[in-house]
């Protein structure tokens, strides 16, 4: 695994910027990384899959609250919604990261590809959204907001994704919230949604035999510190980002890259001999 490091860190790197530059986990760029490096070491399939995951989502923790304490100070976080979001996903992706364990990989890999697909969907496109003060913007009705969360959660339970890239564009579709403040909402929603699935993810493999060490359950603490030692500051360099620049090139040129990413993921290339 030494020999991959430098890939990992440089893969943080680019996690903490992207997640808070574009509002998402940034587990659509860790999963496959970490999936190919750790398959590639020896580890069976399933096992560095579910171990992919689960550290995607342990990761997600630090680079997301980095991110949206910057959107905090900024100004953009609209808390009372993110406060119900937050713990409703949390208890989706304990449900999510459980059933997780007991599906075969495959259909992990073919779920997990869809995902992505659908996120480099959704950058591609892009959403305006309108404006607004924290005061005047929408009060969602609650159990919208609590039927979202959940979705999310389960979602990013059963992908190790932190669930951003379905709830932003939810937050501007749905409710009508500016872009910049469902970016920063959401982010605040992913901490709470990412503890509920590593807890799933630790507490469902532990005593399986195969892991790599320094494992606690199907997360690996020391992969997850490769990821999160430049993740942080790129987060902050993100969220400033996000404020001061038009992103929508860089989101198509994410979203090429993504659609590479879940097609691969699903064994497309594979199937057709390439």
């Amino acid at each position: 695994m030494l020999d991959f490091l430098p890939i990992l860190v440089v893969t943080g790197a680019a996690v903490g910027f992207t997640a808070a530059l574009l509002g998402v986990g940034g587990g659509f760029i860790m999963v496959p990384v970490m999936y190919w490096v750790m398959s590639g070491s020896g580890l069976p399939e399933g096992t560095a899959l579910l171990t992919a995951f689960g550290t995607s989502l342990f990761v997600m923790i630090p680079t997301v609250l980095s991110s949206t304490l910057r959107h905090h100070r900024l100004g953009a976080v609209v808390w009372r919604v993110s406060i119900i979001l937050g713990p409703c996903g949390l208890v989706g992706a304990l449900a999510g990261s459980t059933l997780a364990a007991s599906l075969p990989s495959h259909a992990l890999k073919v779920g997990f590809g869809i995902m992505v697909l659908l996120i480099a969907l959704r950058m591609g496109i892009g959403f305006r959204g309108t404006s607004c003060e924290d005061e005047s913007c929408p009060q969602p009705a609650r159990i919208r907001l609590v039927i979202l969360g959940l979705g999310m959660g389960v979602i990013s339970g059963l992908t190790g994704l932190g669930g951003g890239a379905l709830m932003v564009p939810a937050l501007v579709l749905l409710f009508h919230f500016p872009m910049r403040r469902a970016v920063a909402t959401s982010s605040a929603a992913i901490i709470f949604t990412s503890i509920g699935g590593i807890t799933g993810y630790i507490a469902n493999g532990l005593g399986v035999v195969g892991r790599l060490p320094y494992s606690l359950g199907y997360v690996n603490v020391a992969v997850g510190l490769s990821l999160i030692v430049l993740s942080i500051p790129m987060a902050q360099l993100g969220a400033r980002t996000a404020h001061v620049v038009d992103a929508k090139r860089l989101r198509l040129i994410f979203a090429v890259l993504m659609f590479y990413v879940g097609l691969r993921m699903m064994g497309v290339f594979e199937g057709l001999g390439l």
